[in-house]
């Protein structure tokens, strides 16, 4: 078998949601940690254990939001190659709305402080 052969025996999908999945995790911890920043109220409901503050919320959101669009998009991409090179572009996209939300002088601009 040659190595062309082999590398077209198994689909890229769940690759490529994994990828995108981590994208979207990064991209809601970005999303939460400006919200809560921003809004005082969103911020104390976030407050799920007190030593830590609203990171607790933050975090899980996260979390949950990396593993369900995980397990939606391998469901949707098992089977099949994706455009690997757009998966990639989009995933570090919302890589970088994730670092840019969790930024202190970006988020301080949406606190009103």
């Amino acid at each position: 078998m040659t190595e062309s052969t082999m590398q077209d025996d198994k689909p890229n999908g769940p690759v490529a949601a994994v990828l995108l999945g981590g994208g979207l995790g990064a991209a809601a911890l970005g999303l939460t940690t400006t919200i809560s920043e921003s809004n005082k109220a969103i911020a104390s409901v976030l407050n799920w254990y007190n030593p830590s503050g609203p990171l607790t919320g933050k975090a899980s959101i996260a979390v949950a939001a990396f593993f369900v669009s995980w397990l939606l998009l391998h469901v949707a991409f098992r089977e099949k190659n994706v455009n690997f090179t757009r998966v990639s572009v989009v995933a570090f996209v919302l890589l970088g709305i994730g670092l840019l939300g969790t930024f202190p002088p970006f988020f301080e601009i949406f606190s009103g402080n």
